[in-house]
């Protein structure tokens, strides 16, 4: 494992922590779906209200610890504190590649 990001993934991680959403959102394909709390999110005009949402309840960050790239995926391991109950905590963020955009996420402990 390494803690070296780049591409899309990076941009997420960076733009999400700097809440700019239009950046954090750009590297995200038009039909990508997000998995986060036992809730999916399709598209683009779902996952931006997922984060804008997530963020005005936990004011979350997330500070990499470790990303491995295996095949079309980037794992990603990070350390999110935030408003919530047990923050901070370490969360795993899988990211499914597919030509250069992010086609999914999946977040879970």
């Amino acid at each position: 494992m390494s803690n070296t990001i780049t591409g899309p993934v990076k941009a997420y991680f960076e733009a999400r922590n700097a809440r700019n959403f239009e950046r954090a959102l750009s590297g995200f394909a038009e039909d990508a779906v997000v998995r986060d709390e036992s809730r999916m999110h399709r598209g683009l005009d779902e996952i931006t209200a997922w984060m804008t949402e997530t963020i005005a309840a936990y004011d979350d960050r997330s500070e990499l610890r470790a990303v491995e790239n295996k095949g079309d995926h980037v794992i990603a391991t990070a350390e999110v504190s935030g408003h919530f109950p047990g923050s901070p905590i370490i969360l795993r963020y899988r990211f499914k590649m597919k030509d250069g955009a992010i086609a999914s996420l999946e977040i879970a402990p």
